[in-house]
């Protein structure tokens, strides 16, 4: 059992870690993949806060997620509000603290960074397709904002259940089913001119790209860094893949020690909640 544990809970962990090394990197970027992964500016952001929003969602709902966008409306402006000081876009940040909270027509990458724990709990490609959507749409309906959750969340199921065959897998799924999105990885390589972009459309498949082209966790995360993107996002997104296909290993658990007492309480809470979903482990 301690083992399912630990692989359910690893692209929650991955995307917590990813955001945390970035945090360092998203406005000073580094050309080399040889850097310290915890430093003095490392801290949490909103990616981390939102994901456990998700995570907190997803464990408060009904068994048939039928109110899961009520829960996702509900634990992001809670935790939104406790941690407003975590570089939400401004849209957001006024959308955590409406008294009438409405979608805005949104394409940013917040869809994205924080929708690890679907992919995580669903048990197909369709429930996690439809989770995403019920917990994204809220405030990113915009279509790429939806596709982009989307995409992230299903490559995150098929990293947890396609065992080592999984970055075929999910290269060929998307290619078949988003060709729209596929963008740095039609070249076969990543792109040493990409820019910073806080779109779905311009930042995850380069985070999707960063986890298939990585040799484990860690250089995933150095491959997000290097592009010079918006890394702590694009770290929560490759870190959630990368914990999900290999597990979100690194020389030690420090990253978790920048949460304060209540993120990780809910993190840990995560990882025993859902005792249901033993035939995940592969």
């Amino acid at each position: 059992m301690g083992g399912w544990r630990t692989v359910i809970s690893a692209p929650v962990k991955g995307a917590i870690y990813g955001d945390i090394i970035g945090s360092a990197f998203e406005f000073e970027p580094i050309h080399s993949k040889k850097f310290r992964l915890i430093s003095e500016k490392s801290r949490f952001t909103d990616d981390t806060v939102m994901t456990l929003a998700i995570a907190k969602a997803l464990m408060e709902s009904s068994e048939d997620y039928s109110d899961l966008s009520e829960q996702a409306v509900y634990w992001m402006q809670k935790l939104g509000r406790k941690y407003p000081d975590g570089d939400y876009g401004q849209r957001f940040l006024d959308w955590i603290f409406s008294q009438n909270p409405k979608p805005y027509n949104s394409y940013g990458n917040g869809a994205a960074m924080r929708v690890s724990p679907v992919g995580a709990i669903a048990r197909s490609v369709e429930e996690a397709k439809k989770l995403s959507r019920m917990v994204t749409e809220v405030t990113h309906n915009h279509p790429q904002g939806i596709k982009g959750a989307e995409v992230t969340a299903v490559s995150v199921f098929m990293a947890l259940d396609g065992g080592r065959k999984a970055k075929r897998g999910i290269s060929e799924y998307l290619e078949a089913n988003y060709p729209g999105i596929r963008g740095i990885y039609e070249n076969g390589g990543l792109q040493e001119t990409y820019v910073w972009n806080e779109t779905c459309q311009g930042s995850v498949p380069e985070s999707i790209q960063c986890f298939l082209e990585s040799l484990n966790y860690e250089d995933a995360i150095r491959n997000c860094v290097l592009l010079g993107g918006d890394a702590d996002t694009m770290g929560a997104i490759a870190g959630a893949i990368a914990g999900a296909y290999y597990g979100a290993k690194l020389p030690n658990d420090e990253p978790l020690e920048l949460l304060t007492s209540e993120l990780r309480e809910i993190y840990e809470e995560w990882k025993w909640f859902f005792l249901g979903h033993e035939s995940r482990i592969h």
